[in-house]
């Protein structure tokens, strides 16, 4: 049975709403994939602390307005194994794509490549990961190792 914002694990209670909430989502995605519940708690915990350093204020209200935290048989995997993964700057045929390395899509879209460098400067900033930054072609032009 999923865990809700009503019925939750006791290591739960202390957290602030928003990142109870994504912690929440992420535990039972976690759970659906065959993680033990023990075991998705703290990663679970850990990762909606970092979504909410590394989220704009529009997305974490946005994620606030949304509904369940019961993940649907088709949302996306929650992948923990990607925070400590480099953020990639990649050609995208609306702009520019900020992409973790190995993730399966894009976690955001810019119209500049400057922007799209100033935000995953941001992400890696708060996750303590390089920037990879690519070519029109693909290539790498540059990378920027975490300070």
């Amino acid at each position: 049975m999923p865990w809700t914002m009503k019925d939750y694990p006791a290591s739960f209670q202390s957290l602030e709403k928003t990142i109870r909430k994504k912690a929440l989502e992420i535990t039972n995605k976690m759970i659906q994939e065959g993680y033990d519940d023990h075991r998705a708690t703290p990663i679970a915990i850990n990762q909606a602390k970092k979504w909410k350093q590394n989220a704009t204020q529009k997305e974490i209200e946005a994620f606030l307005s949304s509904g369940s935290v019961t993940p649907s048989k088709k949302s996306r995997s929650s992948r923990p194994e990607l925070l400590d993964h480099a953020q990639h700057v990649v050609k995208h045929k609306e702009g520019w794509a900020i992409q973790t390395e190995k993730a399966k899509r894009a976690s955001d879209i810019k119209e500049t490549k400057q922007a799209a460098i100033a935000r995953a400067k941001d992400i890696s900033s708060k996750k303590g990961t390089s920037v990879v930054i690519h070519r029109k072609d693909g290539t790498i032009q540059d990378v920027i190792k975490p300070k």
